[in-house]
């Protein structure tokens, strides 16, 4: 028997009127797939006298958020609004009144998901992000049920648009960060204030979604270590070609010894890597699973066709799942919630990977012995060392070091030996090296 299930939304932006969109011309396609009507009833915005980019005819308005998950009629709320303070509250308070829940707010899953998922389990309500993560990319559910067969060893993720597109651009001649980020903000790609981007916080938030579905481990965002691009320069950008690598803005999640590591950062990745191809504002995520080995997810990680796109997949799921008992349906996070694993997330310290290290040292006699024996006191292999000279000051030379993999305990020991010596200027730059076989 066709039901009509209403729709609630909480937001009417880019994001929001892509949604509206869809389900104004997919509608019928919506049915065939799912046997059911979607009607959308009420919609929260901050401006009822705005100008909309969607038609809204026929649909209701308000400025009242909590009329539309307090809306007795109202069967799934989509928070499109963003935020953490208010859209925690209302989602609480959807949950409480077993409104089913579709939302892309990233930050919030990141920060306050457990607490969210914990009360959504005990109202038997489905909680779905597809889009909080990737865009129109639909990496939840790969990582939810299309490799449930595999123990995740990590993951690998280039997962903010805007970053990508500041790295690609600076790998063209002459370009420098500060120039490039204004162009990215020009054209839209970047915030007015773009630290979440560049800075890391915006790839941490999805990191730690990612990382809690492939490990079913809880979400801890105040775990990840995050490193923005601000400190890449040119120079880096130059030496990474030369050496046959680029370098990427990455979120990585893998299975340590000891428990968990979670890390967004710079990294060079080697040219025949795939991820390494994806440039401008795209995204893409690697995934190796222990049968499956590595497999990789590309597509537009923004805008609002593809971030639209994953909320109605979610809306046609939350319907599919209100035909089985709240026991059948796939948990929220892939794993039954008494299954989550315990396990901690290392510090950055405990990591093990080889180094790109770049400084400037005095041109004469016995510096690079000073240096190799620096590594060698600490059994730190150099793998390549490349000195070129600088012509605007003879006296002087970029060194650039490639190590062996080897603890960021000891690299950091290594840094602090390197700036004692006076023939070594004390800015040293460090980007690690991404493993990705």
């Amino acid at each position: 028997m066709m039901k009509t299930f209403k729709i609630g939304l909480l937001g009417l932006g880019t994001v929001g009127g892509g949604t509206v969109r869809i389900l104004q011309e997919t509608r019928d396609e919506i049915e065939r797939r799912i046997g059911h009507r979607i009607e959308i009833e009420l919609i929260a915005v901050r401006d009822l006298q705005r100008a909309r980019l969607v038609d809204t005819d026929g649909i209701h308005l308000t400025d009242d958020p909590f009329a539309v998950v307090n809306h007795p009629d109202i069967d799934i709320v989509v928070e499109l609004m963003g935020g953490t303070t208010l859209a925690k509250e209302l989602l609480l308070r959807a949950i409480e009144n077993g409104k089913q829940i579709v939302t892309a707010n990233k930050a919030l899953l990141a920060e306050q998901g457990n607490v969210l998922f914990a009360l959504a389990e005990k109202n038997q309500v489905n909680i779905r992000y597809e889009a909080a993560v990737a865009g129109g990319i639909p990496i939840i559910k790969v990582l939810r049920e299309g490799l449930a067969a595999n123990q995740i060893e990590w993951l690998a993720g280039i997962i903010n648009g805007t970053g990508n597109y500041i790295l690609t651009e600076m790998a063209k001649p002459e370009a420098d960060f500060a120039q490039v980020l204004k162009t990215a903000q020009a054209l839209g790609y970047a915030e007015a204030d773009p630290t979440f981007d560049v800075e890391g916080i915006d790839a941490a938030h999805k990191l730690t979604i990612l990382a809690s579905i492939a490990f079913g481990i809880e979400l801890q965002f105040d775990k990840v270590y995050t490193e923005g691009i601000t400190r890449v320069t040119a120079e880096d950008m130059e030496f990474a070609r030369l050496f046959d690598y680029k370098i990427k803005h990455l979120g990585f999640a893998g299975r340590t010894s000891d428990g968990f590591s979670l890390r967004v950062h710079p990294a060079l990745v080697k040219k025949e890597v795939l991820i390494a191809n994806v440039d401008g504002v795209m995204n893409a995520v690697m995934v190796k699973g222990n049968h499956v080995g590595p497999t990789m997810y590309y597509g537009p990680g923004a805008g609002a066709g593809p971030t639209a796109s994953s909320v109605v997949a979610d809306i046609i799921d939350v319907i599919r799942a209100a035909t089985q008992e709240p026991t059948e349906r796939v948990p929220a996070l892939g794993f039954q919630a008494n299954r989550l694993t315990q396990a901690p997330v290392e510090p950055i310290d405990a990591i093990e990977s080889a180094y790109y290290l770049r400084c400037y040292v005095q041109d004469h006699a016995g510096v690079l012995a000073q240096i190799s024996g620096a590594f060698a006191d600490l059994g730190i292999n150099i793998e390549q060392l490349h000195q070129v000279p600088n012509a605007e000051k003879p006296q002087d030379a970029t060194l650039v070091i490639f190590t062996e993999k080897v603890s960021e305990r000891k690299i950091n020991q290594a840094l602090v030996a390197l700036q004692a010596l006076t023939a070594v200027d004390s800015m040293i730059q460090r980007i690690r090296i991404a493993d990705l076989g």
